[in-house]
């Protein structure tokens, strides 16, 4: 198991990454993610820097608002992260074919 510090500094790593890909600011991901305009993008520069860690229905909106799941925000793997990316594009019904073979 990871541990907390490990975790912190994959979600700040995952946070910017996340961010950066959908080519967004810290303000225009703070406030999409529903923070108040005014402090949306030093709010999201401490998240990213480790300073301030956000309670989960924060990660949940700052994941929605990235369109990623979650989870990937705390994939400390790379290999990793990027299959819950590809996973989270498949239907439910390749979800579960690969599951299947998963567990064969």
């Amino acid at each position: 198991m990871a541990r907390h510090d490990d975790l912190r500094l994959v979600f700040q790593h995952r946070l910017k990454a996340a961010r950066e890909m959908k080519e967004r600011s810290q303000k225009q991901l703070g406030i999409d993610a529903g923070l108040d305009p005014f402090v949306a993008s030093a709010r999201i520069n401490r998240y990213e820097l480790g300073v301030h860690q956000p309670d989960l229905a924060t990660v949940e909106r700052l994941a929605q608002a990235l369109t990623v799941p979650p989870a990937y925000l705390f994939a400390g793997d790379e290999r990793l992260a990027r299959m819950i990316l590809a996973f989270d594009k498949l239907t439910i019904s390749e979800k579960d074919r690969l599951l299947r073979q998963l567990n064969e």
